[in-house]
């Protein structure tokens, strides 16, 4: 071998080398800021666990029991066998994107706002990537604790836990919490009080949680409307996380899955941005 080619192949070693202790450092740095939240959160894990089953439990009431027993009965689900049955993936994703959502955006805004020790970890010696992701990871852990709590209730009405806890079932939700977790830490970043988060809550979050395909299959609307349902990314959580409980692979909708980690990717990319260019 050449003295240039062994120049060129210890060039491009200690590059690969270079890179793979950037990513290390990255994911070294995450586990950090994550830890901090870790520490707050592990305090009030059935706080955190109950606080998004609420709603899912009313519109399981209102819409599986009540509303389902009169549509069963003229009309049959395009998934499981019941309406019940149909809404229960929804209610999973619903719940997760809630708490994943809010329990991000309320942290940062508490830090932010009303403590004032978020400045301290702007001063983290740490890429802004590392920030966002510590932030989305705690996000991530809060959806999954609530989304747990409402995966025991699906079970308990329909018996089937595998339908439930399988693996494209929960790479799906974790997505979906990513996605959202990762929205909430940009909202988190951006406004200014308390009333401008329930202003997001409402006029983003809200129409979601009914227009994301959780109570009615999307594929049944009229093209307009089709259109827009596709546009929201609970839509492809919920058919996604459908698919994986009811039917077989064959049938599975695999482009959620690219469609829900390139939105988180980009999500993360703005995040970044905003906490390297962040003066609080």
């Amino acid at each position: 071998m050449s003295a240039d080619s062994l120049l060129r192949s210890q060039k491009k070693r200690r590059s690969q080398l270079n890179r793979s202790f950037a990513w290390k450092t990255l994911l070294a740095d995450s586990l950090t800021v994550f830890w901090g939240d870790w520490l707050d959160l592990r305090v009030r894990i059935p706080q955190v666990a109950a606080s998004g089953l609420v709603s899912p439990l009313i519109y399981i009431l209102a819409f599986g029991l009540g509303l389902g027993s009169s549509l069963d009965r003229v009309t049959a689900p395009s998934a499981g066998d019941t309406y019940l049955q149909f809404i229960l993936p929804g209610m999973v994703a619903l719940s997760s994107m809630v708490i994943s959502f809010g329990g991000t955006t309320f942290s940062i805004c508490g830090d932010r706002l009303f403590t004032k020790t978020f400045e301290e970890m702007l001063l983290y010696p740490v890429h802004p990537l590392a920030l966002h992701l510590g932030k989305m990871m705690a996000g991530v852990v809060r959806g999954m604790m609530t989304a747990a709590s409402v995966i025991l209730v699906a079970v308990l009405f329909t018996g089937q836990l595998w339908s439930f806890i399988n693996p494209l079932f929960l790479l799906l939700l974790v997505l979906n919490c990513a996605v959202f977790a990762g929205l909430g830490v940009i909202v988190g970043l951006n406004v200014k009080s308390l009333e401008s988060v329930g202003l997001f809550n409402n006029f983003l979050i809200v129409p979601m949680s009914f227009l994301g395909g959780t109570f009615f299959d999307p594929a049944t609307l009229p093209t307009a409307l089709k259109a827009i349902v596709y546009f929201l990314p609970l839509t492809y959580t919920t058919v996604g996380l459908r698919a994986a409980a009811y039917q077989p692979l064959s049938e599975f909708p695999w482009y959620s899955i690219p469609i829900l980690l390139a939105a988180a990717i980009a999500l993360s990319a703005v995040g970044a941005y905003q906490f390297s260019h962040q003066q609080d």
